[in-house]
């Protein structure tokens, strides 16, 4: 089976997808099912635990205009970004480096987030890397998250958990099982990031990063990823019909029992293979 010749049908793809006609179309509806999410539980008298990423960007700003044209109590909201990059000391980048995802998500979500919604400093927490085991026990006394909301990097990672190289003995349930943690990026990562974020000055991406563990994104209730980059038309035709290995992590996803994909259009075209 040519994984590259087949169309994204989502009347016959393994896992529910939803497809969206823009990138902007997907960043409302990452945070309408924020939004949703919050109302719904709230109104139960329950908590709302998620597990975030910084990208896909940009839906934040339109979950705060969300909560700012609909107010919403925020006070039982508990947020678990992914990741964040470290510098050569083993520490998370400072808040003003531009590559901070901390600092991106203290402008884009906690200081324009008007103070009625109840959204405090304290309910957003990203992995330390000098005691990352505090953040699964945090995840594991809320009973896990509700939704892990998630992209997927060009070699199959979900938050920093990087492909399997070869000769790197470990199978899919170890895979699974992998905590949060401290670990070297990709060159595919790193690559693809400086891409996307720098240009191409790959040499100014941190080698290394403090991620969620993949063993945390699988107890999610649900998970739900997101994809609107032009070159993830490759990785979800993986994510879908690849062998599921711990050398394509996103394809585990689909041993899990609540997975929906969420893309662009243009994600979801069939890949043209051409010199430009």
């Amino acid at each position: 089976m040519d994984i590259y010749a087949t169309d994204i049908d989502p009347k016959s793809t393994p896992l529910p997808v939803e497809i969206l006609e823009t990138d902007i179309d997907l960043y409302y509806h990452i945070a309408l099912t924020l939004y949703l999410e919050v109302e719904n539980n709230n109104a139960a008298g329950k908590s709302s635990v998620f597990i975030l990423p910084v990208g896909p960007v940009y839906q934040y700003r339109r979950f705060v205009w969300l909560c700012s044209l609909r107010p919403l109590d925020l006070s039982r909201v508990h947020c678990f970004f992914m990741d964040e990059y470290l510098d050569e000391a083993g520490k998370r980048i400072p808040l003003d480096h531009p590559l901070s995802f901390r600092g991106f998500i203290k402008r884009e979500l906690v200081d324009p987030m008007p103070e009625k919604m109840n959204l405090k400093a304290e309910q957003v927490l990203f992995p330390d890397p000098d005691d990352p085991t505090d953040y699964d026990r945090r995840l594991a006394e809320l009973g896990q998250a509700d939704i892990c909301f998630a992209g997927v990097g060009i070699n199959g990672h979900l938050a920093f958990n990087e492909a399997a190289e070869a000769g790197q003995e470990i199978d899919a349930e170890g895979f699974r099982n992998l905590p949060t943690r401290v670990l070297p990026l990709s060159r595919e990562t790193i690559t693809i990031n400086s891409y996307t974020a720098l240009r191409g000055a790959f040499e100014r991406i941190p080698p290394r990063a403090v991620t969620v563990g993949f063993k945390q994104i699988f107890a999610s209730k649900r998970v739900r990823a997101y994809l609107n980059r032009p070159w993830q038309r490759a990785v979800v035709r993986k994510l879908l019909f690849g062998e599921k290995t711990a050398r394509f992590p996103a394809s585990l996803l689909r041993d899990h029992p609540d997975t929906r994909l969420v893309m662009t259009r243009e994600v979801a075209a069939r890949p043209e293979f051409q010199l430009k």
